[in-house]
């Protein structure tokens, strides 16, 4: 799959990327939990699109990474599509 050809309900995203911008890491507190979230921008041959990085992921990557994530799906936020790997998806650095 590639970014060109994700649309907001895709599931079930598997591709690989390089992580192109990391946006500051907010603290925000959801259902009376403190968590960690940040905005990365990643891309691949055919175009970029924002994924949603929560809790730990936030710290674990940097600008020029390559990474793959599985099991992402993609949802509507701020009238953009961005991708997000909610409870089940996975992002791990590859070389």
């Amino acid at each position: 799959m590639e970014i060109k050809d994700l649309q907001a309900g895709t599931s079930n995203v598997n591709l690989n990327a390089t992580i192109e911008d990391v946006g500051v890491v907010r603290t925000i507190s959801k259902y009376g939990r403190e968590l960690k979230t940040c905005t990365v921008v990643i891309s691949d041959k055919s175009g970029k699109i924002g994924l949603t990085l929560w809790n730990e992921n936030t710290s674990k990557f940097k600008k020029g990474d390559k990474v793959a994530i599985k099991n992402g799906y993609v949802n509507t936020w701020q009238d953009k599509n961005q991708l997000t790997l909610g409870k089940f998806g996975t992002i791990e650095a590859v070389k």
